[in-house]
């Protein structure tokens, strides 16, 4: 058969899928309360296995697969590989051990929907809820348009499509089934997809492995192996040493403070599931992010010393074209990256669109509005973001640098005053304010005034979380020991949630 001909019909197939979980999901919402709770946290019922999925599909998109691991395989050889082990052990099972459980708690005790109304009911702060909602929101945006930009580099590639009809396409696809269904549908659908992901990926590197390029794990790994003490990689010059460990630190520590990462945890059944999806998360992004990334480490058995053209950011597409793959299985690879994608943008828009509904518009322009209305207004508001982030994917910048703008700043703006707030009840709103804004400064200020094309947003988001860690535990001890107003305590917010 023709290769774009089975492509499209594989795609088509899960297109179909796609359809169809959004319909009945749909359906199975209006029988529900239907409410914006509903439709945000799904009921605070899923299973381990679900939020596992879900969260490890959100985790890993096409900015994983084409963007990180082409361009650290690319710069690093080898060591890239370093990257997925450190996502699967610091932005998975440590994220879940330290944060899984006790958000649960504060969020199903509190009915928490959203990381603003957290630091509202913990700070007693309005302001800082809407400084957060309006950050969420605003940089979650460049995060969903690098998703964009790296599905469509591999559909172009492989469908020979132009890049505007791919984007069109993706953004069709996440739309169906988050508006229809809303976050019981993305569970359900990133359930199926988590497992057509292992399926893809596993298939993937044994043909990539075996293929004329590589010639088998031990002598792929010796040539490459061999080319980077050829060309000063092994060991790492200290500027790509810093590079690769700062890559590490910001896209593993740099999940706990993403909102759309952390709004896994909320709808959690009880703390059993939590276990189990410890685990379950666990093994998958050592399987998911490790694998990827040791593929995208062959780049030079593939191009040598030449960059192709379309820098970076083709690099993967590329290798995927030149492997020699079946043509059914290159069809369920691009249905993996599809996939993989569709969930992350999903999941980005679900969390930025609920986040500006509830706690910007309801709470700042119209309090008195009905949850039905309210449910009605998140939907229309993904359709936007959907748009908007089509707009975003089109300004050139490569798919590495927008995605550390995103996740530096709202990492460097929210991990401090979230982690602090859930363990120590020492820091106060002032500490707060203080590690949320000097960490937004810290990683934005850099990329605004290089006009989004600095390549060191990696290091900028690491001393972003850093300083903002160290301003909210100097701030909060200041403000306290000076006696300001906004050094007051919140006890009850403790012995209500965290001593159960």
């Amino acid at each position: 058969m023709d290769k774009q001909l089975t492509l499209w019909l594989v795609i088509a197939v899960y297109g179909v899928f796609m359809l169809a979980v959004g319909i009945l999901s749909s359906r199975s919402a209006r029988k529900g309360s239907g409410g914006v709770e509903s439709f945000t946290v799904g009921g605070r019922n899923a299973g381990g296995w679900l939020s596992a999925f879900s969260y490890g599909t959100a985790y890993f998109s096409a900015v994983m697969f084409i963007g990180y691991s082409g361009g650290s395989g690319w710069d690093f050889g080898l060591w890239g590989v370093l990257v997925g082990i450190g996502n699967a052990l610091i932005g998975s099972l440590l994220a879940w051990l330290v944060l899984a459980k006790r958000t649960r708690r504060v969020t199903r005790k509190l009915s928490i929907s959203s990381m603003p109304q957290f630091f509202e009911k913990r700070f007693g702060s309005r302001r800082m809820k809407l400084f957060s909602c309006i950050v969420i929101f605003v940089f979650l945006l460049p995060y969903s348009a690098s998703v964009y930009k790296g599905l469509t580099s591999v559909c172009s590639v492989l469908l020979d499509l132009d890049e505007q009809v791919c984007m069109v396409m993706i953004a069709l696809a996440s739309a169906i089934v988050l508006v229809l269904g809303g976050y019981m549908a993305t569970l359900k659908a990133d359930f199926v997809q988590g497992f057509i992901m292992i399926f893809g990926i596993c298939a993937l590197l044994v043909l990539v492995v075996a293929g004329p390029k590589v010639g088998g794990l031990t002598q792929g790994i010796q040539r490459m192996a061999d080319y980077m003490q050829a060309h000063e990689m092994a060991p790492l010059s200290t500027s790509a040493a810093v590079s690769l460990v700062s890559t590490i630190l910001m896209t593993s520590l740099g999940t706990w403070g993403l909102p759309q990462m952390i709004h896994k945890y909320y709808g959690i059944r009880d703390d059993r599931e939590v276990r189990r999806g410890t685990v379950v998360s666990t093994l998958f992004a050592l399987l998911i992010s490790g694998g990827g990334y040791f593929i995208g480490s062959l780049s030079h058995l593939f191009f040598g010393e030449t960059m192709p053209e379309g820098g970076k950011d083709y690099l993967v597409p590329l290798m995927l074209n030149q492997a020699a793959l079946p043509n059914i299985l290159l069809g369920v690879v691009l249905v993996l990256l599809i996939s993989a994608s569709v969930s992350t943008l999903s999941s980005i828009t679900l969390t930025a669109c609920s986040t500006a509904s509830m706690d910007l518009v309801k709470e700042a322009i119209a309090p008195k509005m009905k949850e039905s209305s309210l449910s009605a207004l998140t939907r229309g508001l993904c359709l936007l973001f959907v748009v908007g982030s089509y707009l975003i994917a089109n300004y050139p910048t490569p798919i590495l640098e927008m995605m550390s703008y995103s996740w530096g700043i709202l990492s460097g703006s929210f991990l401090a005053p979230y982690l602090l707030s859930l363990y120590w009840k020492g820091i106060n709103r002032a500490g707060a304010w203080a590690g949320m804004a000097g960490g937004f400064l810290i990683a934005f200020l850099p990329a605004a005034l290089s006009g989004f094309t600095t390549p060191n947003g990696p290091l900028y988001a690491c001393i972003a979380m850093a300083a903002s860690c160290l301003l909210c535990w100097a701030v909060s001890l200041i403000a306290k020991r000076a006696g300001w107003k906004s050094a007051a305590s919140n006890p009850e917010f403790y012995q209500s949630v965290i001593t159960e």
